[in-house]
């Protein structure tokens, strides 16, 4: 069974997150640690893939500055997505050579996590769009959004699930620059839900769907 180390940062800056992720990347690549999954939340922050235009960020610079707010391209696929506390994001460095070299199977395994997830824990009918878009929807609004890179076979940046989050945050964007709305998990069962259970429930079922033996570590410990 493959291994895989799960790492919760708590609340940390994306910058400081993106350099941990560099890091744990060429570690993966040079066969120095096993598949890892960084688990985390962000303080307020924009980021930009490799399809992101400006446009789509509805603040003015003064606007975002004024509120503290960074914009941050990034070399994920997609558009805008923010991210935010009370919304759960994951990176997982994973080496594709274990799931065959199939970057659209690595994909729809971290959709079908959550999709399981909402359905067994909360009752919550989700899907993915296969022909169009990457995430997982409800009701034809965006729960999570997904996008990664992939250099040399091994994957960073990954999935972004809103719990609690702030949606009126998406009214700075359009986000992923689909021109359709957004839901949270406090939404769809009209209370906030404890994020650390949430936290153990995306660790479980994202190891049940890859098939892969749970470590928890330190950051420290493989850093």
């Amino acid at each position: 069974m493959v291994r895989l180390n799960i790492i919760k940062l708590g609340v940390i800056f994306y910058s400081q997150a993106l350099e941990i992720q560099c890091k744990l990347l060429e570690k993966r690549q040079k066969g120095e640690i096993d598949n890892t999954l960084l688990l985390l939340e962000h303080p307020a922050v924009l980021t930009l893939g490799t399809r992101g235009q400006y446009n789509n960020i509805y603040l003015s610079s003064d606007e975002l500055k004024s509120q503290g707010i960074e914009v941050f391209e990034v070399n994920r696929g997609g558009d805008v997505t923010y991210h935010g506390p009370g919304q759960i994001v994951g990176y997982p460095i994973f080496d594709l050579r274990d799931i065959g070299k199939d970057i659209h199977l690595f994909v729809r395994k971290m959709e079908q996590s959550i999709i399981n997830l909402l359905k067994q824990e909360y009752g919550i009918d989700a899907y993915e769009e296969t022909d169009k878009f990457t995430g997982v929807w409800v009701n034809d609004k965006k729960i999570t959004a997904i996008g990664i890179s992939v250099k040399k076979w091994v994957t960073m940046h990954g999935f972004a699930f809103n719990i609690n989050t702030n949606l009126e945050h998406f009214n700075w964007i359009n986000p992923c620059g689909l021109s359709k709305g957004v839901t949270s998990l406090e939404q769809l069962i009209g209370r906030k839900e404890d994020i650390q259970l949430v936290y153990e429930k995306v660790e479980q079922y994202f190891t049940k769907e890859f098939g892969c033996e749970a470590i928890k570590l330190k950051l420290s410990e493989i850093l």
